[in-house]
């Protein structure tokens, strides 16, 4: 299973992402380099690996130097968990991975398009899939845009902090208000009638993809209290993760989802039927 959280942290260094903030706070370590920093730490009894994409000022790509994902960070992520499932391969019992969060978008840039982003980002996603499906349980927390989707969708348990700065979007506010003409307000007015079109964890939550929201939480300095938290959401997602199939199935039976993504899943159904009747 691998799990992800996103925005967390222990340090009051406000330069700090919150991706490198939780991971500290998480795993007590701070000997990773970024822009992937992945460490093994106990996890409700359990040695558990977390991973988190951080900004990297060195980076050779002026696009990637932000908490993005572009070129290495995709091939990164691939390769820690890659590591991590080869590391356990003889294990009857896989340890947890925990996707930290906290990613903005894609490294958008003509050289990261030339160089294969998409392939660097499809590395990452079929690395957490096999891990998945190799019996990890996967937690993610969920972050913003295709970054999202290379790191941390994939997981069987998402996990959020409700706080300010955290969402989950297809296209950044600025630029979903210029495609639709609209105002930033009429937009976020639109999401509260289009539970796709919102920006909140909320909103996500209401779509049956979370499996938990946490609330109360400081997501930019946290507490001892706060840290506390968070690791008892992890580790129970974790442990419940492994109850479950190692499929996303979960994501279309919640009650959330039956209520709010009835039309699609009556469209996988169909489709399903279609498919079948073949």
């Amino acid at each position: 299973m691998n799990a992800a959280l996103t925005n967390s942290s222990t340090s009051t260094i406000s330069t700090a992402s919150r991706g490198q903030i939780w991971f500290d706070a998480l795993t007590g370590t701070a000997s990773s380099r970024p822009p992937i920093l992945s460490a093994s730490a106990d996890l409700g009894g359990e040695t558990a690996q977390f991973i988190s994409v951080v900004p990297d000022l060195e980076q050779r790509f002026p696009r990637a130097c932000d908490n993005v994902v572009g070129l290495e960070q995709g091939w990164g992520l691939a390769q820690a968990v890659r590591a991590v499932i080869e590391t356990d391969a003889s294990e009857p019992v896989k340890r947890p991975i925990v996707a930290l969060v906290d990613v903005k978008s894609q490294a958008y840039g003509r050289r990261e398009e030339l160089l294969g982003l998409h392939l660097a980002c499809a590395a990452a996603v079929d690395a957490y899939a096999s891990a998945r499906l190799a019996g990890h349980p996967v937690i993610a927390g969920p972050a913003m845009s295709g970054a999202f989707l290379a790191h941390g969708y994939q997981a069987n348990r998402i996990l959020a902090l409700d706080a300010p700065g955290t969402m989950v979007h297809a296209m950044g506010r600025e630029a979903a208000a210029r495609v639709t003409r609209r105002s930033l307000e009429a937009l976020d007015a639109l999401g509260e009638t289009i539970i796709p079109m919102a920006y909140s964890m909320h909103a996500f939550n209401q779509l049956g993809l979370l499996s938990h929201l946490i609330q109360g939480v400081d997501a930019d300095a946290p507490t001892s209290a706060d840290i506390a938290v968070v690791r008892q959401a992890l580790g129970a997602a974790a442990a419940d993760a492994r109850l479950g199939p190692n499929d996303l199935s979960g994501r279309l039976t919640s009650p959330a989802a039956q209520k709010n993504r009835a039309a699609s899943i009556e469209v996988r159904r169909r489709l399903a039927q279609q498919w079948q009747a073949e």
